[in-house]
Formats: structure tokens, sequence, C-alpha cells
């Protein structure tokens, strides 16, 4: 499909910050053709025209971490210490899920994140090959991860998955699907199991997606064990060497030394404020990533424990609690934070070829905002109004791969009618007795 994006205000990241311009959009067979301030006189080689003189257009937004099918548990069991959450209730509802069940729960999140703006995510979950396969219909970008727990011996069967997601799904969707091997957490990894994952990743050139230090009872555990930190346990493993391309999620309890030892890392931490604010687990040390230039990006978590994936939301989240937890509000500024939302992302996800950026010859994943209502006008400055302002209901189109996936609000590709009757359905019974 050629697509005319017409005369919208562009904001995008060039030479290492954000900026404006107005220009209009080409897209062609899923790429950005051309930016350009000069239109053709005939316009009949586009199958559709956007008029976007009212709208802002900028990259789409990249979920760093998610586990998508927990939709279906969205305020099932607010206001519980983590382990708490996860063991009374996340866990025991998690079993009673069915396939089937994985995958509505899947196009449920997807469909919130392209309506809130988000175009590329990374999903860590079992059957994996569901949530694949609503990532396939539905449009959207993802990153696939097989969450991989080694508590007890199931044969392999767990690694052979994560190993089969690859095979099966790496490239699939004109090339919207790419995925990663997914060792859940150090506590939940012994050092053989994760020494093994890194030779398979290494091996099938993926990305390791690994849970960290979400919790101070991650840090007492894995030193009780060890008789080391979560993040020196990883490192003298030689995960952070450089070899490896590595997507830390959450790295919220690391100090000065742990975090010297993510410096030389390829990849970078998906930071999820929100979720970490929500269980009270603590305010990840992002400032000081920044500072060692180690790279940040955004994640929600699974609505489970966020609620909402909408990155609007956890960008503000994420520059308030840096503000609040070192009493200045000079720490992180607007720009920084829209960084980790969209260029840092792509660099995250190992796509930042493809995406990340609204440049000629990159992959047309755009999403235009409206910005002419009360709570968003005037525009002093672009970028601190996005991210200090805007949610996710003001995206007004999601574009991915050069398919306009919501137009004006509406979903093309998922039938929100029936995505919301087989929520409601299928998570009533899901929690019934928990």
């Amino acid at each position: 499909m050629n697509i005319l994006i017409k005369d919208p205000l562009i904001l995008d990241f060039k030479e290492e910050k954000f900026v404006t311009y107005r220009a209009h959009i080409m897209i062609e067979n899923g790429m950005i053709s051309d930016i350009t301030t000069d239109l053709p006189e005939e316009l009949s080689g586009f199958d559709e025209i956007i008029q976007a003189s009212q709208l802002v257009a900028l990259p789409g937004l990249i979920n760093t971490h998610n586990h998508s099918p927990m939709s279906l548990l969205r305020s099932f069991s607010d206001d519980l210490r983590l382990m708490e959450w996860l063991d009374k209730k996340m866990l025991p509802a998690e079993e009673n899920m069915t396939q089937e069940d994985i995958y509505w729960g899947a196009l449920l999140g997807i469909a919130e994140m392209i309506k809130s703006g988000t175009t590329a995510y990374a999903d860590m979950y079992i059957h994996m090959d569901q949530i694949a396969q609503a990532v396939y219909d539905s449009g959207i970008r993802a990153s696939l991860t097989r969450g991989l727990v080694f508590l007890e011996d199931d044969g392999g069967l767990r690694l052979k998955e994560g190993i089969d997601l690859d095979q099966s799904w790496s490239g699939k969707g004109d090339g919207r699907i790419t995925t990663m091997m997914g060792p859940h957490a150090p506590y939940t990894c012994p050092p053989e199991n994760l020494k093994e994952i890194m030779e398979i990743a290494k091996e099938l050139g993926v990305p390791i997606h690994i849970h960290l230090a979400e919790t101070h009872e991650e840090v007492e555990k894995i030193n009780k064990k060890y008789g080391k930190s979560p993040t020196e346990y990883l490192a003298e493993l030689g995960l952070f060497d450089g070899e490896h391309h590595v997507l830390l999620a959450h790295a919220v309890h690391l100090d000065e030394q742990d975090i010297t030892l993510l410096k030389n890392m390829k990849g970078g931490i998906a930071h999820n404020p929100y979720s970490n604010m929500k269980l009270g687990c603590g305010i990840a040390p992002v400032s000081k990533f920044i500072e060692q230039g180690i790279l940040v990006g955004l994640g929600t978590d699974g609505a489970g424990s966020a609620t909402s994936l909408d990155l609007f939301k956890e960008m503000k989240m994420a520059s308030g609690l840096q503000k609040l937890e070192h009493f200045d509000p000079a720490i992180i500024d607007a720009h920084a934070i829209l960084q980790m939302a969209t260029v840092n992302g792509a660099k995250i996800l190992g796509i930042d070829d493809q995406v990340g950026s609204i440049e000629k010859g990159k992959k047309a994943d755009i999403i235009l905002v409206n910005v002419n209502q009360p709570h968003l006008v005037p525009h002093h400055d672009l970028v601190s109004l996005l991210v200090y302002s805007a949610f996710g209901q003001d995206v007004d189109t999601t574009i991915v791969n050069g398919k306009i996936l919501m137009k004006h609000r509406q979903l093309l590709t998922i039938d929100e009618e029936k995505l919301i009757y087989e929520a409601q359905r299928r998570a009533k019974r899901i929690v019934e007795g928990v």
C-alpha cells in the first residue's frame, strides 16, 4: 500500500536531539520512500492520503518489556506485595489459562498498545505460538521470548520451545516478528542453564531477554545462595562482556559496583516505572545508568501489575520518579524520556536499523497525535507537551510496516467488539475461585 501523510508537523530524533519540521511523508511497500516539502502534481499513485496538517507525526513508541496475555488479569489483584501478588493471584490464575485464552489476552494487550501509540514491543510468556499468531494477525511489530524457568526438570521442554519459537516465527509477518532467548531471572536460572542459553542465543544470533533485580527479595536470595548480587552473578557468567545483546528488565536494585559491570553491555535496560512503583519494588537508578552511558528504554510490564500499557503514562512516571528520588527537577528532561520510548527502545530490541526514527529508507512505523485539544494547547515546546501532557488516547492514527492499524481511533485489523466480548468472558472464568 502506498500512503501519503500530507503536511504533518514531524517530530523526529536527529543528531542526538528531537527536532520539529513540517513536510509530507511518503510510504511505499512498507518503507518511508520520501520526506519532502514538494508534492507531485498527480497524487493518484497513493492508495491512501491522510490529511495531517492538524496532527503531529512521531516515531511509533516501543515497549521494551511486556507480558501481553496478563491483560486478562488487569485490576484482578491490586494493592498486594509482589510475592503475594505473584504466588497467590497471578500464578494460580495463569494456570487456568488455555492456549486460546493466551491468544485473546495477547490480542487485548496488542489492541491497547496500538490504540495508545505503541508500534513495537517485547513479550515474554508461555504458549508463545499463540502470542506470535496474535502479533501476526494484528499487524504490530514484536520481539518474542519464551520465558525459561529451571526450578524443576522438565526434560528440556521449555528450552526446546524457546528454540522452536525462533525457528517457526523469526522473520514472519513481513519481518515484523523477531525473537530472543528468555532466561526468566537469575533466581530461576542456575549457572549451567544460563550458560547453555547464552550459547544457544549466540548460535541463533538473537538477543537475551532477562529480568534483573526487580525486588529486594531477589537480591537477598541470590546473595544468600551465591554470595554476590544478581548483577555480579550474571556478569561472572559473561553476559555483559559485549558478546551478547542483552535486554535487562527492571534493574531496580543495583549499586554503584553493579552499574559499573554493565558499562560494556551490548543492549540495554527496560525501565518499567509504573509497575515498579505500584508493586512497591523501588525506583531504578535511571539517571545513573544514563551517566554511565548505559542505554535505557521504557516498558510497561504486564497489565496484571501495570494496569495499563500506555507508554505515554510511563513517560510521565519515568520522569517524575527520577525528579522525586533526587529532589531535582532537572535530573532528566523530556527529550531524554521521549528518546527512551522511541530511539532507545529500537536499539534495545536490536531493530534500530529498521525503526525508531522517521527517516527515508526505514520501515514506516509512525503514529499521528492530535495535539489540538484543550489539554494539549498551546504548543510552546512540543516534546515537553507530548511527554508531560499527552496520553495514549490522543493518538489518532497508528501505522506499522506501512500498514494503517488504526485510523481516527478505529482499529482496522482487530474486531474490537468481538475482542472485548472474548476478553470479558474468558477473564471471568480464569479468575474464578482464585
